[in-house]
């Protein structure tokens, strides 16, 4: 009934609407709509009342709820479906369990914080309330399973731009779905497929962005390597307004990859990532290799050049970036 009742009060932003109106027009009592206004004033919406005239809204909270969000997204289809949660496990988890259930692919689904909020290689992502950003995306692409790396890529470009057109800073992607800022992390996806062995039956597209985290929120072994736009831009940041910026480049971008494929998004992704000869060392899957980054490939792998000249493809993992070395151009 809450959003019925601020699309009811946008309608109107001017003038006042009578609490008989509002009863009447969802057939509810007025004491049932007098406890609702209440109600709306503890989650921060600043409403006036006139016992002659009625109620008014003033002035609402920087909420992520669909009544919110979905007058001022400039997306066709994603974000159309908004899932609005207080708090939840995980956003990823509650979009898993949304798109075994049928939801249809833009689905969005958003929490105010995350109790067990999920990162890369089984980290947990600290999720605190109404500062950040958690969001997951349900994607339905017709792809083979194993493009799926693909939609990480595209994630980042995506994430990457959104931060770029909204605050004016230039983010790097570090591989393979991290956001840095001055090279501490603002950023990060998390994508979870769903798939049998010659296709996609959808994919979950995890995203946390640092909004409005000040320093000392970070915990100290985190504060070194982390950031947040507040930080950087030296203001608080709207987090209705990012997040309209960040749906959009996600459409835009899973558009521009469904119809001209994979070519584009790595060029994109090596444009924004800065990879190419740098020194690096990767963790994965237990191994750790230390050489020089000479590309991604086309399905999104690392391709390292080991200190013994060999070149390794390495399909995931964890890479701490050295400092940077100028090499002579590869090509894959």
């Amino acid at each position: 009934m809450d959003e019925k009742i601020l699309q009811l009060l946008r309608e109107s932003p001017s003038v006042f609407l009578s609490g008989e109106e509002i009863s009447r027009r969802l057939r509810v009592s007025r004491t049932a709509i007098w406890k609702r206004m209440k109600r709306l004033r503890t989650l921060g919406y600043e409403i006036a009342a006139s016992t002659r005239s009625g109620y008014r809204l003033i002035r609402s909270p920087d909420l992520l709820t669909p009544s919110e969000i979905k007058p001022i997204l400039k997306t066709k289809w994603v974000g159309k479906a908004i899932h609005h949660f207080h708090t939840l496990d995980s956003t990823n988890s509650k979009a898993y369990q949304l798109a075994l259930d049928e939801a249809e692919e833009g689905e969005v689904v958003i929490a105010e914080s995350q109790e067990k909020g999920k990162g890369r290689l089984g980290r947990q992502w600290f999720s605190p309330p109404f500062l950040n950003l958690y969001l997951s995306v349900i994607l339905r692409p017709k792809i083979p399973p194993h493009q799926a790396s693909l939609i990480t890529l595209m994630a980042a470009v995506a994430t990457a731009d959104a931060i770029q057109k909204f605050s004016g800073l230039l983010p790097l992607i570090k591989w393979p779905n991290d956001i840095l800022l001055r090279d501490r992390k603002v950023a990060g996806l998390l994508n979870e497929i769903h798939s049998e062995t010659d296709r996609i039956h959808f994919v979950i597209l995890g995203i946390g962005v640092n909004l409005n985290m000040e320093e000392k929120m970070f915990s100290k072994e985190i504060r070194s390597v982390a950031t947040s736009l507040k930080i950087e831009m030296g203001q608080t940041i709207s987090r209705k307004a990012f997040l309209q910026f960040l749906l959009q480049e996600l459409e835009s971008w899973y558009s521009i990859f469904l119809k001209q494929g994979s070519a584009i998004i790595v060029k994109a992704w090596r444009d924004r990532a800065h990879i190419k000869g740098r020194r690096v060392k990767v963790t994965s899957f237990g191994e750790t290799l230390a050489g020089i980054a000479v590309d991604v490939d086309s399905d999104g792998a690392l391709i390292l050049e080991t200190e013994d000249g060999k070149r390794k493809r390495v399909v995931a993992g964890d890479i701490e970036y050295k400092r940077k070395l100028r090499v002579k151009s590869y090509e894959l």
